[in-house]
């Protein structure tokens, strides 16, 4: 997705250069806003790949996207609203390049304002007789919705809306009971230690309860929508510009692009505690071991934060109906510099606790391996791979390559005999890891051609000379591996020297981001945010796109999305396909993938779970295709009656066990004994495993290659 090496920077360098756009400090947030629009007109229309004329096509455009963005079950505005809006259907372009704030301030305006009726009257709904037995239903398809036509029937939409939720939070009770039901039968026909509780609500009880949830979930809601500050709204107008010339174009504000840079660099400086909220108040989550938090032995999971001292010469600010994501800023800082919380204990007490910030690593951004004991007798390696993580902060900062290159290690050191990489759920990240993991893997060569916006190609090649491992290799894909997973898939792929298995195709995102940070060209030190912009499209070594058409999978798995609307050709504004020519390369054609296609479809096709996934896959796009749901309780319920009828016989699926043995290395086990939380992680994680079907395929894949 995102790709920070030293070509880049030059192409970057030259036309900037020319970008002096130099405007003076804003002294407001109007002024800021402003500035922010102009820059981001001009830095689009400089640097993009594929930059689009800034007209009245494009500014209708941008107000579809715009509407899709803020209101897209269409429930807050009106269908007045929507009239006077359509004036400005032809005027965002003009907007956009004069920084104009005219709509963005007539829409939050409104918006603003419908909230706070909107507020009022699901109060008043809430505070009357909720009648369940009328026929009625609710339309849940957002392209089948319309507008209310006014304020009346608006009130009947949320009304219908706050029905819809009072129903599944009773069906889900009645769930609830069901399965505890279960469970005390269970104990009792096996004559265990009978300690469940089972309370049996009447559906009168049901409804009351569920309706109380509702409230506060509905207040909640709105609580902390009126808690968003406007400027979190001009980020999303910007969006709807950005999104409009591709998908993957974003502005970031300031608070956006540390949270981005911390996901993609799997670190930040904090204390180490998940923050939740519930009900207008924060808590503590889960501690990080290791972490401030953790060392201190003053704090636990659940201690709700009334007060948060961010700086010693500041005061606390009271942490009473804040935001989750404002906390979050208030307790990040900088590493070595203390933070006081005053927590409220389960017994009631009450604590003060200074921290000292540190480094958090976020540990699920991270390559892990374990190995595999098979009935052959032979043991298999399996690497999971979320991101192509890489902290270009950071001379020592972790990255991808040398994670799997760490994992390959550990696993020969195991002697087994073959690898699975799997790419599943990989949304890509740095460009420059794909090449130095090839490179474990085979003798360097080209894994990608980039193209920019002028038409230059330039092919990236690994120079390794001595790969890691050379024995078999499958890589695993879905639909939701994108961008540095096709780029590596499709290298290896092109080569011969993996076997790629999979959803039929992967997501289908060829083109290359690059941060830009906006106040570069201000005369000013305050930060304005960054835009990801697109400014090149890369191509594999065969000279195709990935773009749209993704990575086909040597061996077709389809899984639960397959046909789900997931990948870039469901995007409105993606780049288009293309192709270029092909560069040099030698292909290895070391695997016979007809034989191991021919042997994988048989076993597949006599599976039952596979069919029954397939089957279960089918079930539920049907249910995503219905366009309305009845809103009168004994329907209601007879259709999640139906539904549970039916789920049923997809019960197998909840007990499936591929029987893999996973070896945990050995210096995980070390750390598992001093560390519980790790040790929890290990357990749920191999736990997963055992219930993948698809890395049993893959398994027998790989003890089948030669």
């Amino acid at each position: 997705m995102l790709k920070k090496f030293k070509f880049n920077k030059l192409l970057l360098f030259i036309p900037l250069t020319t970008l002096a756009f130099c405007f003076n400090s804003p002294k407001d947030d109007d002024q800021k806003m402003s500035t922010i629009m102009i820059s981001i007109k001009n830095t689009l229309s400089y640097l993009h790949y594929s930059p689009k004329p800034i007209n009245d096509a494009y500014s209708q455009d941008v107000y579809k996207q715009y509407f899709e963005m803020v209101d897209p079950s269409k429930r807050y505005f009106l269908a007045s609203d929507m009239k006077d809006f359509a004036q400005y259907k032809t005027k965002l372009d003009d907007y956009l390049i004069g920084g104009d704030l005219t709509f963005y301030k007539a829409t939050t305006d409104r918006l603003y304002q419908r909230v706070n009726e909107i507020d009022s009257m699901t109060q008043d709904i809430l505070s009357k007789p909720i009648n369940l037995d009328e026929d009625d239903s609710l339309i849940i398809e957002p392209k089948e919705r319309v507008n209310p036509a006014n304020k009346a029937e608006q009130y009947k939409e949320w009304k219908r809306y706050i029905k819809y939720n009072i129903l599944q939070e009773m069906a889900t009770l009645k769930t609830k009971e069901e399965t505890q039901k279960e469970k005390k039968d269970s104990v009792q026909k096996f004559h265990l230690k009978d300690t469940i509780k089972l309370e049996v609500l009447t559906p009168e009880a049901k409804k009351i309860k569920a309706t109380s949830e509702v409230k506060d979930l509905v207040t909640d809601m709105f609580r902390r929508f009126k808690k968003r500050k406007k400027m979190d709204w001009f980020t999303v107008y910007m969006n709807a510009y950005t999104q409009v010339f591709d998908p993957h174009s974003n502005y970031f504000s300031p608070r956006d692009k540390d949270n981005f840079d911390s996901s993609f660099s799997g670190k930040f400086i904090g204390i180490g505690a998940v923050i939740k909220e519930s009900k207008g108040y924060l808590y503590l989550g889960e501690l990080v071991t290791g972490a401030p938090a953790w060392k201190s032995k003053q704090l636990t999971e659940g201690d709700k934060i009334l007060k948060i001292k961010s700086k010693p010469n500041e005061d606390a600010v009271n942490a009473a109906g804040m935001l989750a994501d404002e906390a979050v800023v208030l307790i990040r800082g900088e590493k070595g510099t203390p933070i006081t919380l005053t927590v409220e204990k389960k017994d009631k007490s009450i604590k003060e606790v200074t921290l000292i910030r540190d480094e958090i690593t976020i540990e699920d951004t991270f390559a892990r391996g374990v190995s595999i004991q098979y009935k052959n007798g032979k043991k298999y390696g399996y690497i999971n791979l979320p991101s192509f993580n890489a902290d270009f902060n950071d001379p020592k900062g972790r990255n991808a390559s040398d994670d799997i290159k760490a994992e390959l290690i550990k696993l020969k050191a195991q002697k087994v005999d073959g690898i699975i990489l799997d790419l599943r759920n990989n949304g890509g990240g740095s460009l420059t890891e794909v090449g130095d993991i090839m490179g474990l893997f085979m003798k360097g060569g080209a894994y990608v051609q980039v193209k920019n916006g002028d038409g230059k190609i330039q092919t990236l090649k690994d120079k390794s000379t001595t790969p890691l491992w050379t024995g078999p290799l499958v890589i695993m894909q879905n639909e939701l591996s994108a961008s540095a997973s096709e780029i590596l898939a499709g290298a290896m792929q092109d080569y011969g020297r993996a076997v790629i298995i999979g959803s039929p195709q992967s997501y289908g995102k060829g083109t290359v981001q690059t941060f830009v940070d906006l106040n570069r060209f201000l005369n000013t030190n305050d930060d304005f945010g960054s835009l990801k912009l697109t400014i090149q499209k890369f191509y594999r070594i065969t000279g195709e796109s990935t773009q749209i058409k993704g990575v086909n999978s040597d061996i077709t798995l389809k899984d639960f999305f397959t046909n789900s609307d997931i990948g870039e050709r469901f995007s409105d504004y993606a780049l288009p396909w293309d192709k270029i020519s092909s560069t040099d390369f030698k292909k290895m054609n070391i695997y016979d993938i007809q034989a191991l296609e021919k042997e994988s479809n048989a076993r597949i096709h006599n599976n039952a779970n596979y069919q029954l996934l397939q089957k279960s896959a089918e079930w539920k796009d049907k249910l995503d295709k219905e366009k309305s749901v009845t809103l009168n309780e004994n329907k209601f319920m007879a259709l999640m009656a139906k539904r549970k009828e039916e789920i049923k016989q997809f019960k197998p699926l909840e007990n499936y066990n591929n029987k893999l043995s996973f070896i945990i290395n050995p210096d995980e086990v070390v750390r598992e004994k001093t560390d519980t939380a790790f040790a929890k992680k290990t357990k749920a994680w191999t736990k997963n495993l055992s219930r993948d079907f698809y890395l049993d395929e893959a398994v027998h894949i790989v003890s089948e290659m030669k």
